[in-house]
């Protein structure tokens, strides 16, 4: 997401977006209270959007087998 005034509300209907696609219903059905956050992004100079919660080991496994992209922030 490029530099805006109000991160949040621009990112309501990305991720909304997000979270009807495959990757985000997996995170639905797996993570109990799957939260965002947003951060500066140094490398566009703007922002992005993470989705993170807690799941089971044996389901983080499922996760990084089914789309192997792990990003350390």
């Amino acid at each position: 997401m490029g530099d805006v005034e109000d991160p949040e509300l621009y990112a309501a209907f990305p991720l909304g977006e997000f979270m009807a696609t495959e990757k985000g219903q997996w995170i639905r059905n797996h993570c109990k209270d799957p939260c965002y956050i947003i951060r500066p992004d140094p490398i566009t100079f703007g922002v992005r959007c993470i989705v993170y919660g807690d799941v089971e080991d044996k389901s983080a496994t499922e996760y990084y087998l089914k789309w192997n992209n792990v990003e350390k922030y």
